[in-house]
């Protein structure tokens, strides 16, 4: 009786997804004001707009991919 829930496994997956792309828009911004002096503030910018994009797709694609097929 304690079989795993695929969907509940899939949805933290999901969610780690969309956290790991809000944590690198915010080194993205540390790094492009200035407080993170690590990388130049081209860069910076760069992991503003990849974690923005991993925001909003990849959960997309996640889903889309782990869709239930039609019967």
């Amino acid at each position: 009786m304690s079989e795993r829930d695929p969907a509940a496994a899939r949805f933290a997956v999901i969610q780690a997804a969309r956290l790991a792309s809000v944590a690198l828009v915010l080194v993205g911004i540390l790094i492009n004001v200035g407080r993170l002096a690590i990388l130049p503030p081209a860069a910076g910018i760069i992991l503003i707009v990849a974690g923005l994009a991993g925001t909003f797709v990849a959960p997309l694609l996640l889903a889309r991919r782990w869709r239930t097929p039609p019967q």
